[in-house]
């Protein structure tokens, strides 16, 4: 069953005629099969849009259309016993390469004749010759691309499989953020009628580091330190996107207490690092013995700090 008018063109029923042909230029220029050589289906949807706009493009068609006297293609409704039998009203359309395409008086396209597009559309069709297709853009193809933490920081290369079945090498810029998108160009599906081919666009996903992680260009670490490294100082070794580097811990330090690794973060306009790096922030976090030793219990016990009363002021 026909689709109505108004849906086909994709406008209100209030839609005014300036309206109405907008809409209908929009989706000529998208749907001719002109345009959709490899959509079997082009000249069928062309069609119906085509037969849509003669009948609700033209003012007094449109008002017949409303008062019910034509359906939605232009066929006259029986009214009453006098008739005899329904005939075509509003015309209708129809397309086949290297023609006018108006299948009958009913509608043309004059409407149309101040559009350049449409103008040199309809002057090669009724002048007969064949239009040679023009070169279409292939398809873009997408893929998700998973690294781990340090190679998104320094940057590296991967291999990823697109769904055309083709293997490629991505490289991975420094400081690569997780949900990155890189295009990788004419690596896509081939293009039609001798046109370019289409990009790979791979998205990066970034699996988490189990102790480092990213604030813009710097690094953030969490680190434990033990009970008597926090009270008397130490010197220990912390990993680093750049490896592993030796940290000192001042002596009566304290759990939340941020030490700052100069240029220890990632390749770029770092603020405050050294030769564009960012910095690495280790954060230090007292842990307690574990299984408990029963000598520092018994220590704590009989020990009353200085000023343990000012902790948790009132």
């Amino acid at each position: 069953m026909p689709r109505d008018p108004y849906q086909v063109l994709g406008v209100a029923k209030s839609a005014s005629q300036d309206e109405i042909k907008k809409a209908y230029r929009r989706l000529a220029r998208e749907r001719h099969p002109d345009a959709n050589t490899s959509d079997p289906k082009a000249a069928e949807r062309f069609k119906e849009l085509s037969t849509a706009y003669s009948v609700i493009g033209k003012p007094e068609q449109r008002r017949r259309f409303d008062r019910g006297e034509i359906d939605a293609v232009g066929n006259e409704r029986p009214q009453g016993f006098g008739g005899g039998g329904a005939r075509r009203g509003g015309g209708g359309f129809s397309w086949r390469p290297g023609t006018s395409g108006a299948g009958t008086s009913g509608f043309g396209f004059e409407d149309l004749a101040d559009d350049d597009i449409f103008a040199d559309l309809f002057r090669r069709a009724g002048s007969g010759q064949q239009r040679r297709a023009a070169p279409q853009r292939g398809a873009d193809v997408r893929a998700t691309l998973t690294t781990d933490f340090l190679t998104a920081a320094l940057g590296g290369s991967e291999r990823v499989q697109l769904a055309t079945g083709k293997h490629l090498s991505v490289s991975i810029p420094p400081a690569c953020e997780d949900g990155r998108t890189l295009r990788l160009k004419g690596q896509g599906h081939p293009g039609g009628h001798g046109g370019p081919p289409g990009d790979a666009l791979v998205e990066i996903k970034v699996k988490p580091h189990p102790i480092l992680r990213r604030d813009g260009l710097d690094i953030l670490a969490d680190v434990p330190i033990s009970l008597r490294e926090a009270v008397l100082g130490a010197r220990i070794t912390v990993p680093t996107v750049h490896g592993k580097v030796s940290l000192t811990i001042p002596a009566g330090s304290n759990s939340g207490n941020t030490l700052r690794l100069r240029g220890k973060g990632l390749p770029g306009k770092g603020t405050a690092g050294t030769n564009g790096n960012g910095d690495q922030l280790v954060t230090l976090k007292i842990t307690l013995p574990d299984p408990h030793d029963d000598r520092l219990k018994s220590f704590v016990e009989t020990w009353t700090p200085k000023g343990e009363g000012s902790l948790r002021p009132e």
